[in-house]
């Protein structure tokens, strides 16, 4: 048996996060994997210390447009391989997606668009949602175990925002964006969260501008999702909302592995 310890966190901006103690909170946490979105960098524009990580190795996908967007990923274990995106040229170029594919594990390291700015980019968000989950179900129907984490930038159901009746018409919660979230479910998804905890006031997204957080009015916007197949091997799923560092807090899954072949990935 072995035990993963997987992390997602949006940190806004990995180096702002990065003078704040990313670093020295991944050393003293030692997960075996962490993702971070909305990364804000291109890779040549990270200091040494962020690529070259002790007991780790880095991979990182960059928006066309600079201080935007982006995710990366730091693993102890290498991927047989790190795709950047869907292949889909309006929704790569934003750097929101790398799949690391484990041979037994695919996992989904995603910054999903906000559809707050206008009508256009909602849209957008609203095509990502269909063309990701379009990807994800063809690798689940090849008998794929997969992983989704990051930010998801809608909150699922009504317990998932301190303010639901307020945000009713307000993107991250419009009932389009939560219907997608019902179909991604039914697709064979599962909220490891809410297997483990159905609790309400378990947010992941504070509005710093107002500190919501000192009250905590948020939003659980961040999530790690599994295939149904794969739910049995999580043994946790939690929300990290003492990590200070950015306006979201980390979360987490823990996955217990059991047979050789899934033993030899890691």
């Amino acid at each position: 048996m072995k035990k993963i310890r997987v992390f997602s966190w949006n940190v806004n901006g990995i180096r702002a996060a990065y003078k704040k103690g990313l670093l020295d909170w991944l050393k003293e946490t030692g997960p075996d994997i962490l993702c971070v979105q909305e990364t804000k960098a291109q890779k040549e524009q990270l200091p040494e210390e962020l690529l070259m990580v002790t007991g780790y190795r880095t991979y990182f996908a960059s928006a066309e447009r600079k201080g935007y967007s982006g995710v990366g990923l730091y693993t102890r274990e290498e991927p047989k391989s790190v795709r950047h995106g869907f292949g889909i040229e309006r929704f790569d170029l934003e750097g929101r997606a790398l799949i690391a594919d484990y041979g037994f594990l695919t996992l989904f390291n995603i910054y999903f668009p906000n559809g707050k700015a206008s009508k256009e980019r909602l849209r957008f968000k609203m095509d990502f949602y269909d063309a990701f989950l379009e990807y994800a179900n063809r690798l689940k129907q090849e008998g794929k175990n997969i992983i989704i984490c990051g930010d998801v930038n809608t909150a699922h159901k009504e317990i998932d925002l301190a303010r639901p009746k307020e945000n009713e018409t307000v993107s991250g919660f419009l009932p389009e964006e939560r219907a997608w979230i019902d179909r991604f479910i039914a697709s064979g998804f599962v909220d490891t969260f809410r297997e483990f905890n159905s609790e309400p006031g378990q947010y992941t997204w504070w509005d710093l501008k107002t500190r919501a957080r000192e009250r905590n009015i948020g939003w659980r916007i961040d999530y790690f999702f599994v295939s149904d197949d794969f739910m049995k091997k999580v043994t946790s799923s939690y929300i990290l909302p003492d990590v200070m560092g950015s306006d979201h807090c980390p979360i987490g899954i823990d996955i217990e592995l059991l047979s050789n072949f899934e033993q030899a990935a890691f």
